[in-house]
């Protein structure tokens, strides 16, 4: 271990950044919760929905704004101070992206959620609650097996997300020839998987953090 790191693991931290990240990590469960409500709702309630996702998204900017506070105020950190920087952004990404794909599908006044649509929003919720874990496993640097495997699930869970975006987008130009419907659902489903896609950044960071504590 390098003499950074020895130090870095000696000295008092700010356990703040732990209650933060989980907070953080929490409200974009409950945005992927209530993203799961959005198929089978009536047009009434999906405007709850999406107003719900709104709030969420609001708290998470203000837990993310927190995070940068806290960095800019505190001189020991858990992990590096970048590393704590890029995790709070890839982090409010998902929420944003989970959001945008709520806030299109009221906007866009989409009838119903195609099959393919469902499956992505169901892997994206998946991905979320795995990131949840691995931002908990955080405060655990020193038994490493478990968050290893979060990690590695995320990413299985982004490449299925991509096999579902591609037949989604396939399906889509060989059965819709509406071209505005097209470009709507599109635009949705880009949302969902980039959504899936940041999750995976998420994930990489936490491994990164994770390899620079091995």
């Amino acid at each position: 271990m390098r003499l950074d790191r020895i130090l870095q693991a000696l000295l008092p931290h700010d356990e703040q950044f732990f209650s933060l990240f989980e907070e953080s990590a929490r409200n974009i469960v409950l945005a992927a919760d209530t993203l799961l409500k959005l198929a089978p709702a009536s047009p009434a309630e999906r405007i709850k929905v999406v107003e719900r996702i709104k709030d969420l998204e609001h708290e998470g900017d203000s837990v993310t704004h927190r995070i940068f506070s806290e960095l800019n105020g505190t001189f020991v950190t858990p992990f590096d101070p970048e590393d704590i920087h890029v995790l709070a952004s890839a982090l409010d990404d998902i929420l944003d992206y989970i959001d945008g794909s709520a806030g299109r599908f009221m906007l866009y006044k989409i009838p119903e959620c195609p099959p393919e649509m469902v499956k992505l929003i169901e892997c994206l919720h998946a991905s979320v609650i795995e990131l949840q874990h691995g931002v908990t496993l955080l405060r655990k640097l020193n038994k490493p097996a478990e968050l290893r495997k979060v990690i590695e699930r995320v990413n299985e869970l982004e490449n299925v997300a991509d096999g579902i975006f591609e037949r989604a987008i396939a399906n889509l130009f060989e059965e819709r020839s509406n071209p505005i419907e097209i470009i709507k659902l599109k635009e949705i489903y880009v949302a969902l998987e980039t959504a899936t896609d940041r999750c995976e950044d998420a994930a990489n960071v936490l491994e990164t953090i994770l390899i620079k504590h091995s």
